[in-house]
């Protein structure tokens, strides 16, 4: 499918109450494993103590730091500290169960907001995907629709874009993000940088542990 094609079948926002989307719950405090010190807004771990994302396809990221959230995140909600990171490339992790993005910088976060994503009529898929480009405004043909500062994970139009974010949204498959947020993380992905979105049902093969 060409881009022309996977823009015009992009989702859009969907208007109806989705019953089965749980209100975002994270906490500063459950981002702590010991071993780890919070500097300038950042939870720092000790590289010998340093916790792992183990992805669905058995890929290993190590995290040398997170942000540390003013407390527990609900619709709308982000935070963003790229300040004092190394120049690596950009990674992304979409938790469906939680409902949350998390945007990295080689190891260390620098971006984390809740998102809403696609009902169960048009689900959000889940697994590894490179950026196969971006679109600053997109208006989709299909559902006569805006979908600013879009990221295209899919050939048949599956995107990271902004969104209205609030409880009982949902998308047509997308992952909808906050607009200010979703501008700085225009900003700073590439085509070919890998999103890896979890599946709505827990899964037992993504998980945070220790490195051995």
């Amino acid at each position: 499918m060409t881009i022309a094609a996977m823009m015009a079948a992009a989702c859009r926002q969907s208007p109806e109450t989705i019953e089965n989307l749980q209100l975002p719950a994270r906490a500063t405090a459950g981002r702590t494993t010991g071993g780890e010190a919070t500097v300038d807004g950042r939870i720092r771990y000790d590289p010998n103590t340093r916790p792992v994302f183990v992805a669905p396809d058995g890929s290993r990221h190590p995290i040398a730091s997170l942000l540390a959230l003013p407390g527990k995140m609900t619709f709308g909600d982000f935070v963003w500290n790229d300040r004092a990171v190394s120049a690596k490339p950009i990674w992304i992790r979409v938790d469906l169960p939680r409902q949350l993005i998390s945007v990295f910088r080689g190891a260390d976060e620098i971006g984390t907001a809740v998102i809403v994503y696609g009902s169960d009529g048009k689900a959000t898929p889940s697994g590894t995907f490179p950026i196969l480009g971006k679109e600053r405004m997109h208006r989709s043909s299909l559902y006569d629709a805006d979908m600013p500062n879009t990221l295209w994970l899919t050939h048949d139009g599956v995107a990271i874009h902004a969104s209205t974010v609030e409880l009982g949204r949902a998308t047509h498959g997308c992952i909808g993000i906050p607009p200010d947020f979703a501008r700085k993380l225009f900003a700073v992905a590439s085509p070919g940088d890998t999103a890896i979105i979890l599946p709505a049902p827990p899964s037992a093969g993504a998980e945070l542990d220790t490195d051995a």
